[in-house]
């Protein structure tokens, strides 16, 4: 399925363009709660490329979420992060 997320149109997706690292882990813990609760299996997060320090905490993060299947980077978009969901 996150292989394929090219077939899905309007991913729900959140830009933590601006954010300092610990508000993204917030950001990214809420989001991920209300695209549960909505049913939603793919997400983008969208960290931009910088110095990678987003991207890093947005990965640790994803790793320590239970509910997180998998995630990459996406192959277009270096800033971008693809989530899949339980």
């Amino acid at each position: 399925m996150i292989d394929n997320y090219m077939l899905y149109k309007n991913l729900p997706s959140i830009d933590l363009h601006g954010y300092d690292r610990y508000s993204a882990v917030i950001l990214v813990k809420e989001f991920k709660n209300d695209q549960c609760k909505l049913g939603n299996k793919l997400l983008l997060i969208v960290h931009g490329k910088g110095s990678f320090i987003l991207r890093d905490e947005v990965h640790k993060t994803l790793k320590k979420i239970k509910e997180v299947k998998d995630f990459k980077i996406d192959m277009f978009n270096e800033g971008t992060t693809i989530v899949e969901l339980k």
